[in-house]
């Protein structure tokens, strides 16, 4: 198997499932269209990465593709990449419901199988003190929605409702569901 993603979160999660694969980076371009809605957008992603490193592959082994984003009010929060981003961002999300979405895609010979999971996220509300705390933390920098549900930020989550791993980078019981159907 090939793992698309430089994500050592993904890498981690997978390595739940198996130890046999390798990781290779994919290089797409992340930019979102106009009107596009969180499902197709990860959709998309995770298809175009998948298909990126397909000449790096044999002809037995399986590609993993994934992408997850975050969105409030229909909205695409990707990550972000200044402080006053990242506060909006949190401005949005303080004491509200938002949806993580992660595309999955499982390319085998050329064939696609593509999958969407959804997790709803609850957060509790932020004050503007822990707010900017957690920016200067580092943390929210590289993180879809400016937030990683398994560091610092757990304690920002009233409730979640799906996929725990969903909301990490890499929903398994759906991959490895995936996986099993591939093979």
């Amino acid at each position: 198997m090939i793992l698309a993603s430089q994500s050592p979160r993904r890498r981690d999660l997978l390595q739940l499932i198996t130890s046999d694969f390798r990781v290779i980076p994919a290089d797409v371009d992340e930019s979102l269209c106009d009107g596009e809605k969180p499902d197709h957008f990860v959709s998309r992603l995770a298809e175009a990465k998948a298909s990126a490193v397909i000449s790096h592959a044999n002809t037995r082994e399986l590609i993993i593709g994934v992408d997850t984003t975050v969105s409030v009010d229909g909205m695409i929060l990707n990550k972000p990449s200044n402080q006053d981003e990242f506060l909006s961002m949190m401005d949005a999300l303080s004491g509200r419901t938002h949806q993580v979405y992660s595309g999955i895609c499982v390319l085998a010979s050329y064939r696609a199988d593509v999958q969407v999971v959804r997790t709803d996220v609850t957060f509790r509300e932020l004050t503007v003190e822990e707010r900017l705390h957690y920016w200067k933390t580092g943390e929210p920098e590289d993180k879809a929605g400016g937030y990683g549900i398994q560091g610092l930020a757990a304690r920002f989550v009233r409730s979640i409702q799906g996929s725990y791993t969903n909301v990490v980078g890499l929903p398994l019981v759906e991959l490895e569901a995936m996986l099993n159907n591939a093979s």
